[in-house]
């Protein structure tokens, strides 16, 4: 094959198929964001979204389409209404991408779709048709392709592609397929579809047995050139392929799999870490590239080995996927100039009130913290909670808490009109008093549903970030808040959420 054939196209999901994880519901700022850290990286493909499921996804879509100088797509059923509505929200990118999908198995068509396979097959060509007749790049998926019947996906891939699909995508929906199976499939797709050679195959695997990535790696050395992924994973159930780790087995297996890629794995980890905060979904230390124990060493033998020769015990260096050590410091008496050249070199690009708003956070931490470090100035900008409009601000607390008395807490939030509210309760615990102390000002049930502590920077002053979720009307909202003091941070984290929920009902209002 061609160099060109090589190529690997990375279409990237987070957006749409990661958005699906449970408890996670990005905003249009925050899906803004992440697009950046995409492109930035370099993303062949971002699906922003399912522009037909809300008006909040179809305005992200289109937020997202204006701002990204790559190919942007957006999800539809095989549905008129869905493909009209979708081209709508793309038609301002740059390289808009319409993705239509339907069901080609047994199962699913029986007993979700209730359609007769002949009408599947019908539906699918109608819709690529309509598509292409709207949009240049058109792609067709076969969602649950690996408990399809092979004959009839390769008659309705053929047809598809004559209707107009330039890529074609066979789905491992539900992480059933085993990586010689999956190998099978697409060796029989690119063998027995006549007119395959007129698109990119691709493939979009889930990990419900923890093969997405396998499966991904054998459709690629049997003629798949597009992978389907998202950032960390993330995804409905147990998630979907690792963007970071398929692309660092082509990048450090290279000479084996002969693939390539355009992913700047430089910047992998802040892309990672930037999700992550985002998402509200933390990153196992554990996990394969990223995690925080992905290169560290605490055998004796092992630290002897490295010593000696990183290859001992890296196949990669921690540096080829943007994790490096920290030397640089700040502090309460630094400039703004030595602040905004700092954020530069950690590839922060910041409009004139971003700095302004970034440079007060750091004085206010710097109050705190004696000495602020990457790290510090990392967890900083990856955490504005001023991207969710403020209805409620904490203004100040006072917590009273022992083993052997009952906690007590006292909370003063400012709304937005500038007015403060001042109340106090009990709990079992300082955080549970302030939680309850806060419903009481803003009225209302808050149940909190999950809350994870950890410590973001290294020291005795480190920061702390609290993420939570709380329940509202059944649905699910995150909450996230940093600071030196995790009481504090908890209590940010709480109004946060709560500023979330209403945030999201002032959307769903428009």
């Amino acid at each position: 094959m061609s160099e060109q054939n090589n190529r690997i196209i990375v279409f990237d999901t987070t957006l749409r198929d990661g958005e699906q994880t449970p408890g996670v519901n990005l905003n249009i700022s925050e899906k803004l964001d992440i697009a950046r850290h995409l492109e930035q990286m370099g993303v062949d493909v971002i699906e922003a979204g399912f522009p037909a499921a809300s008006i909040g996804d179809f305005k992200a879509v289109r937020a997202v389409s204006k701002a990204a100088n790559c190919t942007v797509a957006a999800l539809c059923r095989c549905v008129t209404d869905d493909i009209r509505k979708g081209w709508e929200a793309l038609k301002f990118a740059k390289k808009p991408r319409i993705h239509v999908f339907i069901a080609t198995s047994e199962i699913h068509m029986k007993y979700k779709l209730k359609m007769a396979v002949e009408d599947v097959f019908n539906r699918a060509v109608e819709s690529v048709r309509f598509a292409a007749g709207l949009c240049g790049d058109v792609e067709f998926s076969c969602e649950d392709a690996s408990r399809s019947d092979p004959a009839f996906l390769h008659r309705i891939v053929e047809a598809v592609i004559d209707a107009g699909a330039s890529t074609v995508n066979i789905a491992d929906t539900v992480g059933y397929a085993v990586p010689d199976e999956f190998a099978e499939l697409i060796r029989g797709i690119r063998y027995n579809v006549p007119n395959i050679d007129k698109a990119v195959l691709s493939i979009h695997c889930h990990d419900d047995l923890g093969l997405a990535v396998s499966n991904t790696l054998a459709a690629l050395m049997n003629g798949a050139r597009q992978i389907e992924t998202t950032v960390n994973g993330i995804g409905e159930r147990a998630g979907n392929c690792s963007m970071e780790e398929v692309v660092m087995v082509l990048s450090t297996r290279s000479a084996l799999l002969n693939l390539t890629h355009g992913i700047d794995t430089k910047r992998i980890t802040r892309t990672s870490q930037r999700v992550s905060k985002l998402t509200g979904v933390p990153v196992s230390e554990y996990k394969s590239v990223i995690g925080a124990n992905a290169f560290t060493h605490e055998s004796g033998i092992h630290q002897h080995g490295v010593l000696k020769n990183p290859l001992t015990y890296e196949i990669m260096t921690p540096e080829s996927v943007g994790k490096s050590e920290r030397s640089v410091v700040l502090g309460k008496l630094s400039g703004r100039h030595a602040f905004i050249s700092r954020l530069g070199i950690l590839g922060f690009e910041l409009s004139k009130e971003e700095v302004d708003e970034a440079f007060e956070r750091f004085k206010t931490l710097a109050d705190r913290k004696k000495n602020i470090t990457d790290d510090d100035l990392e967890a900083l900008m990856n955490h504005k909670i001023a991207e969710v409009p403020e209805r409620f601000k904490l203004d100040s607390f006072q917590v009273l808490s022992g083993n052997k008395i009952q906690a007590m807490a006292a909370i003063t939030i400012k709304t937005v009109d500038g007015k403060m509210t001042a109340e106090s309760s009990t709990g079992d615990g300082p955080i549970d008093a302030a939680y309850n102390a806060v419903a009481r000002i803003v009225g209302g049930e808050w149940p909190l549903a999950s809350y994870d502590i950890k410590a973001v920077t290294e020291g005795e002053d480190a920061l702390g970030e609290v993420t939570i979720r709380i329940k509202k009307d059944n649905k699910l909202y995150t909450g996230r808040g940093l600071a030196t003091d995790v009481i504090e941070a908890s209590i940010l984290a709480y109004v946060n959420a709560i500023n979330r929920v209403f945030a999201e009902q002032e959307k769903e209002k428009t």
